[in-house]
């Protein structure tokens, strides 16, 4: 096995000798660190204590694979050569140790956010004397100057700026206690200073415990250091690294990266800085990191490299990976960089916009931050041909299947990989489906367990709600990236948590933090919520918003909320409803059907008997007809001739289309007008299969037929059994744009409908553009 590492001791003199001669450097990474006063003060006292300080990490130059630009420590002054070593590890540490104990700069520290300069001092008294505390008393430090003030600095107290000064008060300088010489000098000056033989001898007693207690340390003290030979690789550098390194920063790809570009005379880090600042203007960018950005680079160079290949190849040569691993990283040539980097940057552009589209608009609701690098890379290789409507819809399957399988959560390297080659081909070329969107699956039952934003489908649960057109519950406007910031949206219960708590229902208490209680509300709604039963808040909503009933009802519908059961206060109701609901927003996005139970009976409030679909379609009977609920009395069947008629299924459709233009509905099919129960059990004979599912096959394709797909998915279709006849129970949601009807037979002219009071009524062109502006203003 190839030996990567050495470990030994070296003398902390050898060390700051070799920095001084320029035998060991810094790679250049990053510069200006500071420390405080008191943590270099620590450290000195811990090394005049031979107490541990760590250990550094260094690696031997002249590996061609493994190039980095080097640059002397702070304040040595070193002629331009190469070192043999680089100092990896504890720079920041032997950077203040070197400028303390060797240099004759200040030592640069932090002091309240300013960086001053310090010079570092052993109090020979406080040293040998075992009361004191060698930290707080006997390792001093003294502003730039070498002077101390006392008195609101109109006395001095001490002045240490000549050598006079340092020997009358017993300080010794900590800068030349690694010099022989110069610490032989002090010390006879220090004697001499003595004024008679008595005192000499006191002093040399005292000096001769300073020396064996301090400076005997320093100079003696030894470093635990790892040492990366030559042929370690550079991925290798970055492991070592890791897993010798306990605490500090992490020495990432990103700074192997910088030293190694800054080689070429090329800077990396003030090139992303300029990128990131502009990126870090997209708040769903803020927590983005180079890392990640690199990632991005690194797959697009890497798929161009394949690309290529495979046109030069065409005989079945293996092509190179793509890849984003961080030895693949460490290894990408800088004119590549150079040459994928403003794709990198289009592609996160673009990823802003797309994100924004599925109503992400912040770091903290996005569900993966790792899924933007194959987004962004998706999105730069495609270029404008991503705004193509085809390629827009692959891209939203693939993304909310991405979420809601929850597949970014562990390593995701490779995956990042997989999904770029996968969706290329799937977009371009008409390729398989991507793995991504093929191994997705997302369980029904893990609706109950979402109750944070620690849970990635927890926050695109939500965000999945505003892209399907939750509007703000005082306002009535739509939540996009303006009124999201403009109304301080954030996610709150629907059923206030001290209400569930003053229930004192078990089975609701515990899942009232579940997605399924909770919604997208403005702080300004939220303070009118306060703690309340839903009946009561409503009312308050009402009359703060300055709208109707049926205006709020339609609200609460675009969040997917049964208004019926809210005004209850029937938490049951509202909660079975709304998981149904959820799991068809979730199935819509990712394509595909959730995985159920054979009873479909995960929700914990499951109507098993039917006898809660039953009492609430009472419910609407007795209410009668209204802006929100209207009967049919069939759906195909003419109950006069006994006959399929057209004009039955258009009565339906177009009062659908009337609900969603205005603020939803439930419509109910099997009730005559009056209120009585004829069933839609005679309408069985002329769908297929002959039943319940037949019969809601039908009325989706009706409504796509004349509506489009997206009303068709837009239905909440219930059934129930009174007095022995079947009745139907559809919710619709209001549309967050327009729907236009369109007939089946004859002219074929979109038609638009909204509710007039009890009534649906068909709107001329003028009216249309009026009503449009007051119910859709954005």
């Amino acid at each position: 096995m190839e030996r990567k590492f050495a470990s030994e001791a070296l003398p902390l003199a050898d060390l700051l000798r070799w920095i001084e001669t320029g035998e060991l450097q810094l790679p250049d990474f990053q510069r200006g660190w500071v420390w405080d006063d008191d943590h270099i003060r620590s450290l000195l006292a811990s090394i005049s204590l031979s107490y541990p300080i760590g250990a550094i990490m260094t690696l031997e130059t002249g590996n061609a694979e493994v190039r980095f630009k080097a640059r002397p420590v702070e304040g040595a002054r070193v002629e331009t050569k190469d070192p043999a070593l680089l100092l990896l590890d504890g720079q920041q540490r032997l950077t203040s140790l070197y400028l303390a104990l060797k240099s004759t700069d200040p030592v640069p520290t932090n002091d309240r956010g300013k960086t001053i300069g310090r010079h570092y001092y052993a109090s020979i008294e406080k040293s040998i004397d075992s009361a004191a505390d060698r930290e707080d008393e006997a390792i001093r430090s003294v502003p730039a100057g070498r002077i101390i003030r006392a008195d609101f600095g109109r006395r001095i107290e001490w002045d240490l700026s000549c050598r006079d000064g340092e020997v009358a008060a017993a300080m010794f300088p900590l800068d030349i206690v690694l010099d022989p010489n110069a610490t032989m000098t002090w010390q006879q000056d220090y004697m001499n200073a003595a004024p008679t033989l008595a005192d000499k001898e006191d002093r040399f007693g005292k000096w001769m415990s300073f020396y064996g207690a301090v400076i005997k340390q320093f100079q003696d003290y030894h470093v635990p250091t790892i040492r990366l030979v030559k042929s370690t690789r550079k991925e290798a550098v970055c492991q070592v690294f890791e897993k010798v390194n306990t605490g500090g920063v992490t020495l990432t790809v990103f700074e192997l990266l910088t030293a190694t570009y800054a080689a070429d005379d090329f800077e990396l880090r003030p090139h992303w800085n300029v990128r990131k600042e502009r990126l870090r203007q997209h708040a769903v960018l803020e927590k983005f990191n180079e890392t990640g950005f690199l990632q991005i680079v690194s797959l697009l160079a890497s798929l161009e490299r394949r690309r290529k290949h495979l046109d030069d190849h065409p005989d079945g040569e293996p092509a190179p990976p793509v890849s984003c691993k961080r030895r693949d990283i460490l290894s990408l040539p800088c004119e590549e960089y150079e040459e994928w980097v403003d794709k990198a940057s289009d592609g996160l552009e673009r990823a802003v916009a797309f994100l924004h589209e599925q109503s992400v608009f912040r770091s903290r609701d996005l569900p993966y931050t790792t899924q933007l690098v194959p987004l962004a890379a998706i999105l730069g290789w495609l270029g404008k041909d991503a705004e193509l409507f085809t390629v827009q819809t692959q891209l939203r399957q693939w993304y909310w299947c991405g979420v809601f399988g929850e597949m970014y959560g562990g390593t995701t390297e490779t995956r990042f990989a997989n999904d770029l080659l996968d969706c290329i081909a799937w977009m371009q070329e008409e390729g398989q489906v991507p793995r991504t969107i093929r191994d997705a699956q997302f369980q029904a039952v893990r609706l109950l367990s979402l109750t944070t934003r620690n849970s990635a489908a927890y926050k695109g649960l939500h965000a999945l709600q505003m892209r399907y057109g939750s509007r703000d519950l005082l306002s009535g406007g739509s939540i996009d990236i303006k009124t999201f910031d403009k109304h301080a949206i954030d996610i709150h219960h629907v059923f206030p948590r001290r209400w569930c708590q003053q229930s004192g229902d078990r089975k609701i208490l515990e899942v009232v933090e579940t997605a399924v209680n909770k919604t997208a509300i403005g702080s300004f709604a939220n303070g009118v919520i306060g703690g309340s039963a839903p009946s009561a808040y409503l009312r308050r909503l009402e009359e703060k918003g300055g709208m109707s009933s049926p205006v709020l009802d339609g609200l609460l519908r675009s969040h997917d909320v049964d208004p019926l059961a809210l005004r209850r206060d029937d938490f049951a109701s509202f909660f079975d409803h709304r998981f149904e609901r959820l799991l068809s927003r979730i199935g819509q996005a990712m394509g595909k059907p959730v995985n159920r139970s054979e009873n479909r009976d995960e929700s914990p409030f499951f109507d098993k008997d039917g006898s809660r679909a039953t009492a609430d379609i009472e419910r609407l009977i007795q209410g009668g007809e209204s802006r929100t609920v209207e009967f049919k009395s069939t759906g195909r069947l003419n109950l006069h001739t006994m006959e399929k008629d057209p004009a039955m299924e258009w009565a339906v459709a177009k009062t659908i289309c009337a609900f969603m233009n205005t603020s939803g509905g439930t419509l109910l099919v099997g009730v005559g007008n009056a209120g009585k129960v004829l069933g839609i059990d005679a309408d069985y004979s002329f769908v297929r299969p002959r039943d319940r599912d037949g019969w809601e096959l039908w009325l989706t394709d009706l409504v796509e037929r004349i509506a489009g797909r997206v009303a068709a998915t837009d239905l909440d279709v219930k059934f129930a059994v009174l007095y022995g006849a079947t009745v139907a129970r559809i919710g619709v949601r209001p549309g967050i744009g327009p729907v236009f009807a369109t007939p089946m037979k004859g002219e074929r002219k979109p038609v638009f409908f909204a509710r007039v009071g009890n009534a649906t009524k068909e709107l001329s062109t003028p009216e249309v553009l009026e009503y449009g502006k007051k119910q859709w203003p954005e």
